[in-house]
């Protein structure tokens, strides 16, 4: 048995039907909160699915699938999105951090033996530079968000936790997502869903912050791999190597609308860009080294520009409300 937290979201949902699809697990119990980001319209209805609503900050409801003693656990249960936690950081705090102590609290009470795999983000590092190094595993922390805060603050925990009390534990520190099922409050639904309804799409300062961009089955498919390669007390960075500018990304998405749902009077969708104030403490760029994954053996495989229009097509043809894999 598997034990997936927040699995009715959109990294969550993708891992759990990977799982369905590429794996024999008997029962994958999905233990989520169903808050406004979730998925739940699109939960599989396999009997090897076992949904559960609750909180990891519910202490009874952590004890009892835990004392069940899955073989793994993969945490992705969190609050992600930056200008939530800046607006409210204590939502923050109390899920990303209090949760997952519950949680390493309930793995070494009453299922030691399980691996615990927790799915963290490269945020935790900081900003780079445009000519820096990129991110590793030894990157020292230093966020810059309440969110990668909370973020560094859970790594920590988990890598205590293994220190500690021997818990067995994986971390992976991965780069952006994009893909099926992601809340429009993020860069690239936003840009989608703003342009179709012909609305201004907002990009913060001038654009130029860099992210590497991996498809959401990349990183699940680099997660199956790192539960039956990957070495216990380990850190692991996820990406694609793929680093590229917000703007170029918005521009991206335009070209692709321009081609497949034009405009009236042809006019382009780039006109509806419209720079707005920056966030506070946006980082710059983020930029991950995945030598150490590589030499196990996974690299990510997706085409960026090939699964960006893929995504974008299914917004237009509205087929993005179906569940459906190459």
């Amino acid at each position: 048995m598997i034990l997936v937290t927040g699995g009715a979201g959109f990294i969550g949902l993708n891992f759990i039907n990977g799982l369905l699809r590429f794996t024999d697990e008997s029962k994958i119990m999905n233990l989520d909160n169903l808050t406004y980001s979730s998925n739940r319209q699109h939960l599989p209805t396999s009997e090897r699915h076992i949904f559960v609503l609750g909180s990891i900050n519910d202490r009874t409801i952590v004890d009892f699938l835990v004392s069940q003693k899955p073989k793994t656990i993969v945490h992705f249960a969190a609050e992600t999105h930056v200008d939530n936690s800046i607006a409210n950081p204590t939502k923050f705090v109390s899920t990303n951090i209090n949760g997952t102590h519950i949680l390493l609290e309930s793995v070494r009470k009453n299922s030691p033996e399980t691996l615990f795999v927790h799915v963290s983000t490269d945020e935790v590092y900081g900003s780079l530079g445009e000519e820096d190094p990129s991110f590793n595993e030894s990157t020292p922390y230093n966020p810059s968000s309440p969110y990668s805060a909370s973020k560094a603050s859970s790594d920590h925990l988990v890598k205590s936790w293994h220190r500690t009390y021997g818990l067995k534990t994986i971390i992976t520190n991965c780069s952006n997502n994009f893909g099926l099922y992601q809340h429009q409050e993020k860069l690239i639904p936003t840009v989608i869903t703003k342009a179709l309804n012909q609305l201004p799409i907002p990009i913060y300062g001038n654009g130029r912050q860099i992210r590497d961009w991996i498809h959401v089955d990349d990183h699940c498919s680099a997660i199956r791999f790192l539960i039956k390669n990957g070495e216990i007390g380990q850190s692991y960075c996820i990406g694609s190597n793929n680093e590229l500018p917000n703007i170029e990304i918005v521009y991206k998405i335009c070209q692709i609308l321009d081609e497949i749902q034009p405009r009236q009077n042809n006019r382009s969708y780039a006109e509806l860009i419209e720079f707005v104030t920056d966030r506070p403490g946006h980082d710059w760029r983020y930029s991950l080294n995945t030598e150490k994954i590589n030499r196990l053996g996974w690299k990510a495989t997706r085409n960026f520009d090939k699964e960006l229009k893929k995504l974008v097509a299914s917004y237009v043809d509205h087929s993005y409300n179906r569940i459906h894999h190459e």
